[in-house]
């Protein structure tokens, strides 16, 4: 018995298609989570650069100068997007007052508006996080599944033999530590990654939502509120029927 016995090569030769699949399974896991973490880590790195133009808005001299300062990216700028909507909706309440909507108040049809515009960034940012669930909460079984399997081919051949060599076990053993220690491999970054991502949605939101606050009573009052500890809401709360 040499090193290359406990090569990964050699793992490969000596497993049947259920090893296979296993280890096929698991890099396919990894690859998705770990291109579902560059993403959204690039997705939260260009958000929050953006969250600079939110800052420089409120220190333009005009609305059209704020909104200049919230153009790099406008396609894919959640604050741009909500001051565009904002204004949208108070341009469409004003004009469209004889439609159903106009019995709402324009405070009720600006806050719905850019509710809506915040559910939406929200979607985009918890996009690809189910991936990484799944693969948290599944890989180690995986993994145990092939450890399993190992071990009942390592059984199998010492009931061929009729006795236990080290020659016969080591290979099946080797096979089954391998696929214990790929669903750790696969499931531990999953993990921290997924945490990491949640944590960042939350702060680009918590902005988003501080950002859209000031522009509503901006759209409203034409005045800029001040922060209070009673203001603990981005946005006034829903009225209940």
């Amino acid at each position: 018995m040499n090193e290359s016995t406990f090569s990964l090569a050699h793992i490969w030769a000596q497993g049947d298609g259920v090893s296979h699949a296993v280890a096929v399974m698991l890099v396919i896991m990894s690859l998705a989570s770990w291109s579902v973490i560059l993403i959204k880590a690039w997705q939260l790195f260009a958000l929050r650069r953006m969250s600079g133009g939110a800052k420089a808005f409120w220190h333009a001299t005009s609305f059209e100068a704020g909104m200049a300062a919230l153009t790099p990216h406008a396609a894919d700028n959640p604050f741009h997007d909500l001051a565009h909507r904002g204004t949208e909706a108070v341009s469409h309440h004003t004009s469209h007052r004889d439609e159903l909507h106009g019995v709402l108040g324009l405070n009720d049809w600006l806050t719905s508006t850019l509710r809506q515009s915040i559910d939406d960034t929200t979607g985009r940012l918890q996009a690809g996080l189910s991936i990484l669930a799944s693969v948290g909460s599944t890989a180690p079984f995986i993994g145990l599944f092939g450890t399993v399997w190992g071990i009942y081919h390592a059984l199998v051949g010492i009931g061929a033999a009729g006795q236990a060599t080290l020659d016969q076990v080591a290979g099946p053993v080797g096979e089954s530590l391998v696929m214990t220690a790929g669903g750790l491999a696969v499931a531990i970054p999953a993990v921290l990654g997924y945490n990491a991502l949640v944590r960042g949605n939350k702060e680009i939101l918590a902005r988003l939502k501080h950002f859209a606050h000031d522009l509503h009573a901006y759209l409203v009052t034409g005045g800029r509120v001040r922060k209070t500890s009673a203001n603990l809401h981005p946005l006034p709360a829903r009225k209940e029927a």
